[in-house]
């Protein structure tokens, strides 16, 4: 009786140990999502593993689909949503695919309101919204349980007031949800403004604000934005003069222009443009990638007014850097470099903010990294 007792707790045992290393091989490692052109060698969306030390592996393509370049995940994890940046008879498309193991099974697909969509995010509420460049303009959908995305709900199109000698027409570039209320803001690159706009969730509209738009300087081509941890400070990413402008934001859901300062060095004078722009969770360090300097720079920022302050900037190990994320547990920071197909992973320093070079690995022509 002694010798079955000591074999079942044996197993007990055994099988409790199993189970804690299935779950530390869990959180070691963390998968992530390879939006592409497929102009070349890509076909698709791809899967890599960032490891615990910094090292990346691939799992290899996971949907054969047209342009995936930009990818985001639903709340709970379950579906990713990609948009097809093409412009067929005028508009582009949206997918939604369930997440498997090492492959994605396509759900459905539905117009994205206007052509080329190059941007998709998406609230608590499952609502979608989508920037399409070409179009000029900002589709929203909705993701139910089961992962079907709706037909179009609403567009919100922009049009011209005034127009930089460099730009013709609006270019929705990116459309976000603030986290704290129904507040959506559109970054249009082409027109130079933020667009300000109330998600009404009864009626799945987008109700223009007053006012409901904010001008950037001419020619400076907002792209991105990240919004502080605190609620009140957002810093726009300005593709085309290499800038990030911090916007107050003010009582009662108004919003004023600060300070802009530079991404590049004093003296750097060649071609360069920027691409994608984050803040890590405390509020503490911005980044934001130049293509053509190929660099992140590294911003720390003031905690008391938003200011920034430049800390130094890394080299991409790259071509063309166009979007980049931090892991999940923001240790590292991951760069896609769109021309010479490969992925950085650098480890972070949580309080300098620096990045150190751990690993790459080749991807054909990424542009948009999604955990």
């Amino acid at each position: 009786m002694k010798i079955v007792s000591s074999i079942i707790i044996l197993i007990l045992l055994v099988g409790c140990q199993m189970g804690k290393n299935k779950i530390g091989q869990k959180n070691n490692n963390y998968p992530f999502y390879v939006g592409t052109y497929t102009d070349k060698e890509s076909e698709g969306i791809y899967k890599y593993i960032l490891n615990k030390d910094g090292s990346l592996e691939r799992i290899g393509l996971v949907a054969i689909t047209e342009n995936p370049a930009f990818l985001t995940i639903s709340n709970d994890k379950k579906y990713l949503l990609a948009v097809n940046e093409i412009d067929n008879d005028g508009v582009g498309a949206v997918e939604s695919y369930l997440i498997k193991d090492n492959s994605l099974e396509l759900i459905n697909r539905r117009s994205s309101g206007g052509a080329h969509p190059c941007f998709i995010s998406i609230n608590k509420m499952e609502f979608v919204l989508v920037a399409n460049y070409t179009g000029g303009n900002v589709g929203l959908l909705k993701l139910d349980k089961e992962g079907v995305l709706s037909p179009l709900l609403d567009v919100e199109d922009h049009f011209e007031t005034e127009i930089h000698e460099d730009q013709q027409i609006p270019h929705a570039h990116s459309a976000w949800f603030e986290s704290s209320s129904n507040a959506v803001i559109s970054v249009d690159k082409g027109i130079d403004e933020l667009w300000f706009s109330q998600l009404d969730t009864e009626l799945g509209k987008l109700i223009l604000a007053s006012p409901h738009t904010l001008k950037m300087e001419p020619g400076a081509g907002p792209r991105h934005l990240a919004f502080h941890p605190n609620g009140q400070w957002i810093y726009v990413l300005n593709e085309l003069n290499s800038t990030i402008t911090l916007v107050h934001k003010l009582d009662g859901d108004n919003y004023e222009k600060g300070v802009s300062v530079s991404t590049l060095p004093m003296d750097y004078n060649e071609w360069s443009i920027c691409a994608d722009i984050h803040i890590s969770s405390d509020g503490k360090f911005l980044y934001a990638s130049n293509r053509g300097h190929n660099s992140i720079a590294i911003f720390k920022v003031e905690p008391n007014t938003g200011s920034l302050n430049l800390v130094g900037h890394q080299s991409t190990q790259g071509d063309f850097p166009r979007n980049f994320a931090l892991s999940p547990d923001e240790k590292y920071l991951l760069v896609a470099n769109r021309h010479s197909n490969n992925i950085v992973s650098f480890k972070r320093d949580k309080s300098t903010g620096l990045l150190k070079m751990v690993d790459q690995i080749e991807v054909p022509t990424p542009a948009c990294i999604v955990f």
